[in-house]
């Protein structure tokens, strides 16, 4: 099994690293100038824009 790869607001970063905001299904849903935040291990990720995004680290959220 993988390593979560996708987080909502109120949880704890695994790595630390750059994070972006996604939408709902990240390779279908474009954001124009996404949120982006920097955190450390162990820190709490912040409220989203709305309801339906969630964090991902950056490199991951490029993918598609």
């Amino acid at each position: 099994m993988g390593e979560k790869t996708e987080f909502r607001s109120g949880e704890k970063a695994p790595n630390a690293g750059v994070y972006m905001e996604v939408g709902e299904a990240s390779f279908h849903t474009e954001i124009q100038d996404p949120k982006m935040i920097t955190l450390e291990r162990g820190e709490t990720f912040p409220k989203n824009t709305n309801k339906d995004r969630k964090w991902k680290k950056k490199t991951k959220a490029t993918v598609h």
